[in-house]
């Protein structure tokens, strides 16, 4: 039996009771009513699981996508749930389909992105989202959760807070036709790509310069380099009434701010590569990725975090919260 290990990009877990590999619809909603207590993967990449878990495990590797497409409405793209992430992406830019090219490089799979309301480098996939077909557990049917009640918020939405409701098996976007990007609204993008602030790119150019910067900080998935050993991005930017003197923050729009976790991070302390054990450390390239240098444990993951949020609460007062999902 494969453990959980093999099946997150963290690398750490117990070796599953069961592991079922569902491949479409009807395969998901059967392993899930036989199994309704298990543990749903996808790419494994928001997850960092238990090196004591043994229960039972069902991963979606669901494939393909259906475009009903016009002029007025633009794409409408429906996407298998299972589908890698970072190649729709692909597909959308090469397609002329625009909206979420800002998103190239992020790790796991399309039914994935509206649990977390995946985002990044101004964009998130809410704006593009128009439903999610999904299978409910507990009135065992097919429920269409349209954009509007999927309560989506920064790094959250209703099937992240109902996580025993729904199991996604498909994902709707709307995505406008075009071959430009939105205004650049991030300086480290627009440096990247040589522009001024507000300024537009090709939506090729700014996927490009997503992956190169991505890459630059070992987001991209790369099986030799253990910075990319991690769920990505560990911690929220937290939101604030007042910000830190000095620290990068974004106004949100019910006048508290949000702050760049990987700053205070690194003023509480804790720079690049920061260790305890030499088994987990901070991303040798960012502040913002908790790794597993090899042979890290779970309990290695989460003894590091803690240090980190004590570090900082203890610093600034203010209390970091975890992106990933800790299963027990």
């Amino acid at each position: 039996m494969r453990s959980l290990a093999e099946l997150t990009t963290l690398r750490v877990g117990g070796t599953p009771n069961s592991l079922v590999i569902a491949t479409s619809e009807s395969e998901i909603i059967e392993a899930v009513s036989a199994r309704p207590n298990a543990l749903i993967l996808g790419g494994g990449s928001n997850v960092i699981v238990s090196d004591d878990f043994h229960g039972d495990v069902i991963k979606i590797e669901s494939q393909g996508f259906v475009n009903d497409e016009s002029a007025c409405a633009g794409a409408w793209v429906t996407v298998a749930a299972g589908h890698n992430w970072n190649d729709f992406v692909a597909t959308a830019v090469a397609n002329g389909w625009t909206g979420i090219e800002g998103l190239a490089g992020i790790p796991g799979t399309v039914g994935a992105t509206p649990i977390q309301n995946v985002g990044a480098y101004g964009q998130s996939v809410s704006e593009t989202i128009a439903q999610v077909r999904a299978w409910n557990r507990k009135t065992k049917s097919v429920d269409t959760i349209f954009a509007a009640d999927c309560e989506f918020g920064y790094r959250s939405s209703v099937f992240k807070t109902n996580p025993d409701t729904w199991v996604i098996l498909s994902v709707t976007f709307q995505l406008p036709l075009g071959t430009m990007s939105a205004p650049i609204a991030y300086n480290e993008l627009a440096a990247k790509l040589k522009v001024e602030l507000g300024d537009r790119v090709s939506t090729s150019d700014l996927q490009t310069a997503v992956l190169e910067l991505r890459a630059g900080k070992g987001m991209v998935l790369d099986s030799a380099d253990h910075d990319t050993w991690s769920v990505g991005s560990f911690f929220m930017n937290p939101r604030v009434e007042d910000a830190p003197e000095n620290a990068p923050h974004w106004p949100e729009t019910d006048g508290s701010f949000k702050v760049s976790a990987a700053w205070l991070i690194e003023q509480a302390g804790f720079k690049k590569g920061f260790t305890l054990n030499g088994r987990a450390a901070l991303s040798s390239k960012h502040t913002l990725a908790l790794t597993n240098r090899g042979n890290a444990t779970s309990a290695d993951i989460s003894e590091l975090a803690e240090h980190i949020v004590k570090g900082v609460k203890a610093k600034f007062d203010i209390e970091l919260k975890p992106e990933a999902t800790f299963i027990s």
